[in-house]
C-alpha cells in the first residue's frame, strides 16, 4: 500500500530579519518530536523567507513613477503599489481594472509581481518574493544538513492564480535537491499505448499538499515535512524551478487573456 505523511511544524515563532530559517526549521521540528530524516521533503511558505531575507518595503517611502501612475489610473490601484510591482516587474503582461498581471524580475507571471500585504505586520508593509528563490532553497537545504546531517530536499511554495480555474494553489517557486518533473514520456500506460506529453510537476503538487496544512490566514504553519516520497519522485543534487517556467512560443495561454 502506497502512502505518504505531511507534517505541520506547529509553534513555529514570529520571523524577523536575519533569522536562520534552517536552524528554526530543525529546532522547532524537534519540539513537535519530529525528527528530520534523510529523503524527507520540506516545503517553506515564501513568506518566512521573504522575512528572514528583509524583503519587506514600508509603501510610505516609495515614490512612484510617472509610468506607475499611469498604470493606477488604469488599474484602480495606489501608485506608491504600482511602483513597487514595476520595481520587480520584466514585463507587464495586462494592466486593467480587474488585474496587474506581470512577468517579474525571476521570470514568474504572477499578479502583482508577488507582492503581498498578507501576515505582514504594519499597516503600509509589504512582503517582496525573495530575490532567487533558487538559492534561497540550496541555502536552506545546505544548512539543514550541516545542522542534522541529513539529506532534504527544500520546495519555496507561494500561492497564486491558475488561467481559466477559480481559487490560488500553491506552487513551487525555488528548488533544491529535487527533479521538479516525473516524466511518464515514452513509458506505456495500463493498455500499452506509449505516453507522449505525461510530464507532471511533482514539485506543484507537493506545494498545493502542503498548503492544506499550511492555510493562509493565521494558522501560523509556514512549514510542512513530507515524509515517504523516496521512490515518488527524485531527488538529486542539482535543480531549479525555473524548469517550470515555459517560453512564450509554448505558452497557451497570453494571447488568450
Amino acid at each position: 500500500m502506497k502512502e505518504f505523511k505531511a507534517i505541520a511544524l506547529e509553534g513555529f515563532p514570529l520571523i524577523k530579519h536575519g533569522d536562520n530559517i534552517a536552524k528554526i526549521i530543525v529546532e522547532t521540528a524537534r519540539r513537535n518530536g519530529l525528527e528530520i530524516e534523510d529523503g524527507d521533503i520540506i516545503v517553506v511558505a515564501q513568506k518566512i523567507l521573504s522575512k528572514a531575507e528583509g524583503r519587506i518595503v514600508n509603501l510610505k517611502e516609495v515614490v512612484p513613477s510617472e509610468k506607475a501612475k499611469e498604470i493606477a489610473e488604469k488599474t484602480g490601484k495606489s501608485p506608491k503599489f504600482v511602483e513597487l510591482v514595476l520595481r520587480e516587474t520584466r514585463d507587464v503582461v495586462k494592466a486593467s481594472g480587474e488585474i496587474l498581471l506581470v512577468e517579474d524580475v525571476r521570470g514568474l507571471v504572477c499578479i502583482n509581481a508577488g507582492i503581498d500585504k498578507s501576515n505582514v505586520e504594519g499597516e503600509s508593509n509589504f512582503a517582496l518574493l525573495p530575490e532567487d528563490p533558487d538559492a534561497s532553497a540550496e541555502k536552506c537545504r545546505k544548512e539543514i544538513r550541516r545542522l542534522t546531517g541529513k539529506d532534504v530536499a527544500i520546495i519555496i511554495c507561494d500561492t497564486y492564480s491558475r488561467p481559466f480555474r477559480r481559487g490560488q494553489v500553491n506552487f513551487a517557486i525555488g528548488l533544491a535537491g529535487i527533479k521538479p518533473f516525473k516524466d511518464y514520456r515514452g513509458k506505456r500506460d495500463l493498455y500499452g499505448y506509449i505516453l507522449k506529453v505525461k510530464n507532471v510537476a511533482v514539485v506543484d503538487e507537493i506545494a498545493a499538499a502542503a498548503e492544506l496544512l499550511m492555510g493562509q490566514g493565521e494558522e501560523a504553519t509556514p512549514v510542512v515535512i513530507f515524509k515517504g516520497l523516496r521512490g515518488v519522485v527524485e531527488f538529486c543534487e542539482k535543480s531549479s524551478a525555473r524548469e517550470l517556467k515555459i517560453g512564450k512560443d509554448e505558452d497557451l495561454f497570453r494571447e488568450a487573456l
